[in-house]
């Protein structure tokens, strides 16, 4: 990525651990620091049914419960590290539209977990624990983060998002179609996101709005990286085939990042395990158009590495801008605070500063009273605030002029004086 080499060494070789970087950005994602300060992420997007699924289950090795689109009614955030323990952890990111009594709750969320093969079952229980097994609320905005730690997983964070449905159906409604838009659409505009936009070659390519959305939000192609899913579907030889190795070539749309295919397990396989999925896949791009595509855009083998030094690389670029960033927010805050005051934790120090409040504006109305304009409450008397605060002279003023106006329209009558009128009645009344 450009602007990694421009990086001092001392950098670079700060953050050689690859898996310290990843969980420093983390932390700052579960404290809820991305609401103000965008951070760097790989998110998946796709319309439904494009095979999004079955990227992450390639990528970590665990079965998401694809058959229920589970995963489609929530973001769902993927830590995975090296590591010995292979313990997985799930928890609940509550959304920041929650009250505080839901938030607390979530937080709160544990399910029994013993390995990768209980995964399934905590997502069914935090699909419940968020309230999804109710037909009123179909969409969250919560964040399930699933974390797995083994020796033989990549340094990796993926969030993946909803599926986009294109239409209201039997399953989505008009608001569901709507906040699934909107949830994709907020990912996609953070200028740190690298967007992994998975097509299906099952669809015409020009039917799957994914790609669209991608160069609305990243019109250079600077930050996106294409994956092709279900290339097993395209009939050999044909020329659907040969317009998605076309695509796969970077040749009909160009990303910088380039494309990824991808060659998942279909209804018959769906049993198969890891091992032989991917020897699956190593045996279908060993033959037909796929040979004439580079190794190191075919298969999970490479794409796992190729994502992990994707977010590698992007974290480093972004870390000075996002330092900055982080420092004028913590300023802002400091900011802030200050004008609050200092901290008033007991009942006691409440009174006390209520009453310092009262007797402040006190003073301040008495002194406004006698004319006494010293403190910096009062202002420039030039100025239409400054005068507003300084009532003895407003209301001196206001005295004056009523006494200006009763002089010269206050009076009953008028007396004239016209020597062309034969009466002698000098008084007329108004």
């Amino acid at each position: 990525m450009n602007g990694v080499n421009d990086l001092p060494q001392k950098i670079l070789l700060q953050f050689e651990d690859h898996g310290k970087l990843l969980d420093v950005i983390d932390s700052l994602r579960s404290a809820g620091i991305g609401r103000y300060v965008h951070l760097p992420q790989l998110i998946v997007c796709g319309d439904q049914s494009s095979g999004k699924s079955s990227v992450l289950e390639a990528v970590s090795g665990i079965r998401f419960p694809i058959k229920e689109n589970l995963c489609t009614r929530f973001a769902t955030e993927l830590v995975l590290r090296r590591g010995n323990e292979e313990k997985p952890k799930v928890e609940i990111i509550p959304g920041s539209e929650r009250p505080d009594d839901e938030k607390q709750k979530l937080k709160a969320f544990s399910a029994p977990i013993a390995d990768v093969a209980d995964v399934p079952n905590v997502i069914e229980a935090a699909k419940t624990a968020m309230g999804l097994d109710k037909d009123a609320r179909s969409i969250s905005d919560d964040i399930l983060r699933v974390e797995i730690c083994g020796p033989h997983q990549s340094h990796l964070t993926l969030v993946d998002l909803p599926g986009v449905v294109h239409s209201e159906t039997r399953q989505h409604s008009a608001s569901d179609v709507a906040m699934i838009s909107s949830l994709v659409n907020s990912y996609m505009k953070n200028r740190r996101s690298i967007i992994l936009a998975v097509v299906s070659a099952k669809n015409d390519l020009a039917n799957q709005i994914i790609t669209k959305l991608a160069r609305n939000h990243d019109p250079k192609g600077l930050r996106t990286l294409g994956i092709i899913t279900k290339p097993d579907t395209l009939h050999r030889g044909s020329e659907n085939e040969k317009s998605f190795v076309d695509l796969a070539s970077n040749e009909d749309i160009v990303f910088r990042l380039g494309w990824h295919v991808l060659r998942n397990r279909d209804y018959q396989t769906r049993d198969s395990t890891a091992e032989e999925r991917d020897e699956k896949e190593k045996e279908f791009f060993s033959e037909g158009a796929w040979t004439s595509l580079p190794p190191s855009i075919l298969g999970i083998g490479a794409l796992k590495p190729r994502l992990s030094a994707i977010l590698r690389d992007h974290i480093i670029s972004e870390l000075p801008d996002l330092r900055k960033d982080v420092e004028e927010g913590i300023k802002t805050c400091e900011r802030t605070l200050e004008r609050l005051g200092p901290s008033r934790s007991t009942v006691n120090e409440q009174w006390l500063h209520l009453i310092r409040i009262s007797q402040l504006f006190t003073s301040l109305v008495q002194a406004s009273i006698d004319g006494v304009y010293s403190d910096d409450f009062f202002g420039d008397a030039s100025s239409e605030t400054g005068y507003s605060h300084r009532l003895r002279a407003v209301v001196s003023n206001i005295l004056g002029e009523l006494a200006s106006d009763m002089r010269k329209k206050g009076h009953k009558r008028t007396i004239l004086d016209d020597d062309s009128t034969p009466t002698t009645q000098l008084f007329r009344s108004r």
